[in-house]
């Protein structure tokens, strides 16, 4: 493995690379014996040997995140009425709206029985997950853990009088696992001086963020990473405008105590030791240094009674693997209910993605990015090495698998599953690179095609349009010429947060460019996906070829609208521009070109 680039944010990690190859080269001669064991013994090792958690993180590349406080009891419904959205932001006036003292009694009925450490541990390491990241206190200021700092906590405050934390920072360090704490730094809604809290304290005298600091925010930091043994991360959130000297003196603080753990990014002023990316964002395209998505098993991140939208295997699997192939790590997320325990369908979602990564653990851990930069129309690749994997979420009707641009000779390829590997077949035409599968594919829910190359993959193309499958390409891949293009991002429920790059502010002249390569000449239909209002007229365009142009209606969400056929004569490179004819300008935003064989 060759670790990727690390940004500024890293640079304190780097010391400890020197001991990474030591680290993953163990990790890949055990790797087909035993997983399972390796990483229990591996990830106790490094604690002892006082490895930099940069490892576990950037090897293990999946964690585990718990949101979990008072307002999992109060599961998003108040005073019978249900609000709708992320459950830890129910007291907020933006949801509920619950007064202060309302909502810190709640304590006084929070008695979470059904919690167990050692089911949560057991869940993660079937899953998969090599780190499980807790919130030790949300912005709602509820502290998860057993503070002196201060008695609004759920040792404290509650029937339970229980420290969760102990038992689960116990049954990490037994099953090999990374722990670490999620921590509100700037935001505490109860609290004198925190941000979004009360401006008096309880004599009435006025209060400022630096009393909220220095009374709370530091001497729980101090607790958190003094009180649990070895921590891999401290994730704070949400900074705000906290200013910059508060935020390092928090940063030193945890490299002081726990100088083997990583600090968020979200900790501010680039002071973090990772980028951590927007919440849910799955980036399209490769995505330099250490860096990780945070994402959820349904839409809240706490528990919230009514949102039974979990994520399939299948989908788990296929964002897991598109963050790894774009060089990140993925956190996802589990919301227990009130009473500790976790929701049985995200509990089998996660267990049925676990089997299928036990079985082929070499795609996800210890792996490099795609050297296509993004996801192909037929799944996506992870490298180690001279070896790419290329999982198959997508099974071609032909049985034939297309690489464009793909440089490097392949000495051989197999198949993965079923009793034996199976070779694979390969050829060479225009360019792509045609490996021949069997006619059925070997795994429900994805199939991993092993291929050895004769060195490091090196790839040369243009964004290739598979001749079989249906192939989207964002906005992120096209030039803007008179068209704006930047990032939109929206919430569809409060804090279900989604994000894209488009194409907006269109005019006459505006156009967008999308550089593609064709491996089998003929027609491809071509849809558009858009939002806007009323009524637009697209043109679509083959540069020095076809025209086509088309009147769909909008909506206020991104749907794919069909604009028409378009004819490519012969295999190459060709550019297409996508232009707004006529319509609402103003409202029109292009997200995605897509373009599918016609058969």
């Amino acid at each position: 493995m060759i670790i990727r680039k690390l940004t500024p944010l890293c640079l304190g990690c780097f010391a400890s690379i020197l001991l990474l190859s030591l680290t993953t080269s163990q990790f890949a001669m055990a790797q087909e014996k035993d997983m399972d064991s390796l990483w229990g013994d591996q990830a106790i090792k490094m604690r002892a040997d006082g490895v930099k958690s940069v490892e576990l993180f950037d090897v293990g590349n999946y964690a585990m995140f718990i949101h979990w406080g008072l307002y999992s009891q109060v599961a998003n419904k108040v005073d019978g009425k249900t609000y709708y959205g992320i459950g830890e932001w129910i007291m907020n006036p933006r949801m509920a709206g619950i007064p202060r003292d309302k909502y810190k009694g709640l304590a006084k009925t929070f008695n979470p029985v059904k919690f167990n450490a050692k089911e949560i541990v057991a869940l993660a390491k079937d899953a998969g997950m090599k780190n499980i990241v807790i919130t030790s206190k949300h912005h709602d200021g509820f502290a998860m853990y057993d503070s002196d700092a201060c008695d609004f906590n759920v040792v404290d405050a509650t029937p339970w009088s229980t420290d969760p934390m102990k038992d689960l920072a116990t049954a990490c360090a037994e099953a090999g696992l990374g722990f670490g704490f999620y921590y509100s730094h700037n935001q505490d809604w109860t609290f004198p001086g925190g941000g979004g809290g009360p401006d008096k304290d309880e004599n009435g005298d006025a209060a400022d963020f630096d009393d909220y600091f220095k009374k709370k925010c530091l001497p729980q930091i101090e607790e958190i990473t003094t009180k649990y043994g070895p921590i891999s991360i401290v994730w704070f959130d949400t900074p705000g405008k906290m200013p910059k000297e508060y935020v390092q003196q928090l940063v030193d603080l945890v490299h002081k105590n726990q100088p083997n753990a990583l600090v968020s990014g979200r900790a501010g002023h680039n002071l973090g030791d990772y980028q951590t990316l927007g919440d849910m964002e799955v980036p399209v395209a490769n995505v330099e240094g250490l860096w990780e998505s945070v994402d959820t098993t349904n839409d809240s991140w706490a528990y919230a009674w009514y949102d039974q939208y979990w994520k399939s295997p299948k989908e788990i699997l296929h964002r897991l693997v598109s963050c790894v192939g774009r060089g990140g790590t993925y956190m996802l997320n589990i919301g227990p209910r009130g009473d500790g325990s976790v929701p049985e369908r995200a509990a089998k979602s996660l267990r049925g993605a676990g089997k299928w990564i036990a079985k082929y653990p070499q795609v996800v851990y210890g792996t490099d990015p795609s050297p296509w930069g993004h996801s192909l129309a037929w799944g996506d690749v992870t490298t180690k090495g001279d070896k790419m994997f290329l999982t198959v979420f997508e099974w071609p009707a032909s049985g034939k698998l297309y690489l464009p641009g793909l440089q490097t000779e392949i000495k051989s390829a197999q198949l993965l599953g079923g009793e034996a590997p199976v070779s694979v077949s390969h050829s060479k035409a225009n360019g792509w690179t045609i490996l021949e599968l069997p006619g059925r594919a070997p795994e429900k829910l994805a199939s991993v095609v092993e291929v050895t190359l004769a060195g490091p993959a090196k790839v040369e193309s243009a964004y290739g349009i598979d001749p079989e499958i249906s192939t989207e390409i964002s906005a992120t891949f096209a030039d803007a010429t008179g068209v704006n293009k930047e990032d939109k991002r929206w919430m569809e429920k409060f804090g279900e947060w989604k994000r894209v790059v488009q194409f907006d502010q269109w005019n006459a002249e505006g156009k967008a460019t999308w550089t593609i390569e064709i491996a089998e000449p003929g027609e491809y239909n071509v849809d558009l996906k858009y939002r806007g209002e009323g009524r637009v007229v697209w043109g679509v365009a083959v540069q020095g070829g076809e025209k086509i142009q088309n009147q769909q209606n909008s909506s206020h969400n991104y749907q794919a609208f069909p604009i028409g056929w378009v004819n490519f004569p012969k295999a190459g490179q060709y550019k297409i521009d996508v232009t707004c004819v006529e319509g609402n300008f103003e409202a029109a935003s292009l997200t995605a070109i897509n373009f599918t064989p016609v058969k």
